[in-house]
């Protein structure tokens, strides 16, 4: 039986592949304590954590570098890609994945990249133009039916755009034109796919960027021919290259600069949205409106539900005060009477107090003259033989004087 045969010999010591890093991080860390380097930076990330990560390169060659916080607190300017600088540096291997790096120490400006000089050239010869002009922007349809996509089909850029699209604007129409982004060809693909848009006229809006990436990366939306392309484009074309806070040429002539794919995505629908959001808006205004109208009708149909009865209850409620009335005016006369009765009682009392009958009654007489009633109340008022009637408590009898 044959055995397969070992790629190596007894007399070559195995290493693991962390063993091997460390020693080449021990051979380059003891040989290049202190290194002094001209180069432009490029690539260059400022996360949270402090750190700043680029790479230094020359027209041949580029290497990975990092400047940890404690060191790049003590520069004293804003290091930007394109800058040519000196850096002074060790060299050392990040082990994780076997890179050769530089630990920066220290950086000093020493004038400006070739890309950078060439950006600011053509830059201010489109101004002058007036190609970034404001008046030559055209706006945004309120309400695009189809949208024009150029940039690379493989690029995370379009499925940021569609995942956008799909999400906020379902029923919107897409075409996507895919081009080449980066390198010698970039520039005469992107200008054709704007060129047959307008040729076209499918779209309402075009969307022309790609994802993020150095200043060589961006390079084809740098050059004057997509600049004068996006310019001269009967379509209002939003531009999207990926950056934040750096602008190329495309974002000055566009009519409507995106800082990312994903965000020129969300202004494309921007007004759509707006609208579907004012719709709602008016729609819960509407309904209160009318939750609160019919509150209001309801309140006042209940009230004078409350108020309207049947002739059968009016009658019914007109005999109950009726008899309210008459128990009320029985119970006054009833009182009116007892009241009478009582004064009657007390006057009757005082009458027969002061009755003569019960003068009379006490053995008094009462004395009249025959011929005219007269009461005599002295002796002297009589004559002899003058009849009289005496009226006793019972009765009277007829008398003569003598």
């Amino acid at each position: 039986m044959n055995h397969p045969s070992t790629p190596h010999t007894h007399s070559v010591p195995i290493l693991s592949v962390t063993r091997f890093t460390q020693l080449a991080q021990e051979l380059i860390e003891d040989n290049l304590a202190e290194l002094l380097l001209r180069g432009e930076i490029s690539n260059l990330a400022k996360p949270a954590s402090g750190h700043w990560y680029f790479s230094l390169k020359d027209e041949h060659s580029q290497i990975r570098a990092v400047m940890f916080r404690t060191a790049n607190r003590r520069v004293a300017f804003t290091p930007a890609n394109g800058q040519q600088i000196l850096c002074r540096a060790k060299a050392s291997v990040y082990t994780p994945r076997g890179d050769l790096q530089l630990i920066v120490e220290g950086i000093e400006p020493e004038g400006v990249g070739s890309l950078q000089v060439a950006f600011e050239q053509l830059k201010n010869r489109l101004e002058q133009e007036g190609l970034f002009a404001p008046e030559h922007k055209t706006l945004l349809p309120p309400y695009p039916q189809c949208i024009g996509i150029v940039t690379s089909a493989t690029g995370a850029a379009v499925h940021d755009i569609l995942n956008i699209l799909e999400r906020r604007a379902s029923g919107l129409r897409i075409v996507l034109r895919p081009t080449v982004v980066q390198g010698v060809e970039a520039n005469a693909s992107i200008v054709a796919a704007i060129e047959e848009f307008n040729t076209s006229r499918c779209v309402d809006v075009l969307i022309v960027g790609r994802g993020g990436g150095s200043l060589e990366d961006l390079q084809a939306f740098n050059s004057e021919e997509v600049a004068r392309a996006i310019f001269t484009s009967q379509i209002p074309v939003i531009s999207a290259t990926g950056h934040e806070t750096d602008y190329t040429i495309a974002d000055f002539v566009a009519d409507l600069r995106a800082p990312t794919p994903s965000a020129a995505a969300e202004l494309v629908v921007k007004n759509r949205n707006e609208v579907e959001q004012h719709v709602d808006q008016l729609r819960l205004r509407l309904d209160s409106a009318m939750k609160n109208r019919l509150e209001r009708r309801r309140s006042a149909l209940d009230t004078l539900m409350h108020r309207l009865r049947s002739p059968e209850q009016q009658l019914q409620l007109r005999k109950q005060e009726l008899k309210s009335l008459r128990q009320r005016l029985d119970a006054g006369v009833n009182q009116r009477l007892e009241n009478c009765r009582y004064q009657l009682s007390i006057r009757s009392r005082e009458l027969d107090a002061l009755s003569p009958l019960q003068t009379l009654k006490r053995g008094f007489a009462v004395i009249e003259k025959q011929h005219d009633s007269t009461l005599v109340t002295l002796a002297a008022e009589l004559e002899p033989n003058e009849r009289i009637k005496i009226r006793f408590s019972d009765a009277a009898v007829w008398a003569r004087v003598e």
